[in-house]
């Protein structure tokens, strides 16, 4: 009498890995894009966050605030200090390595304005493109001097 034999044969097992490492190829890439929009959309998030603040303590506070590019981060700070005030930086942002945000003031009167955007008391704030490079993707944001919300122009993932 012949016992049977419960069991996967070796051809069976191969077919299983192949199959299975094949999906695991397909799934990689498609992974990773989503990562990396994830990442972008983290930056352009980050900068409206900024940008928010910027208008709300400008609006609260009654007086005018700047949004300044630095070489390693982006800071939120009061135009002018009353006396005795402290000069600490009411926001930062702190760019990843690899990061560039890039101010366009298309309204400025200067040829080549600071990199300061400036909201002021009233809740407006001076019309600008801001343009977003990175590991991961750009963008282009171009923020209304009334309403300082931003409208996507450009978003490229990578």
């Amino acid at each position: 009498m012949r016992r049977k034999q419960h069991g996967f044969t070796m051809i069976e097992l191969a077919i299983s890995i192949f199959i299975l490492l094949l999906i695991l190829v397909l799934a990689v890439p498609s992974m990773t894009g989503v990562l990396a929009d994830r990442r972008l959309r983290r930056s352009l998030d980050e900068m409206n966050k900024l940008v928010r603040t910027a208008q709300q303590r400008s609006v609260d506070e009654r007086r005018a605030y700047l949004i300044s590019w630095q070489k390693d981060h982006l800071i939120l700070r009061v135009e002018s200090l009353a006396k005795g005030e402290d000069p600490a930086p009411a926001a930062t942002m702190q760019l990843r390595k690899g990061d560039a945000y890039l101010l366009n003031l298309p309204a400025a009167l200067a040829k080549d304005p600071p990199a300061d955007w400036v909201f002021w008391p009233s809740g407006t704030c001076e019309p600008a493109l801001v343009s977003y490079k990175g590991p991961d993707g750009s963008w282009t944001a171009k923020y209304s001097s009334l309403t300082a919300r931003p409208e996507l122009t450009a978003y490229v993932a990578r």
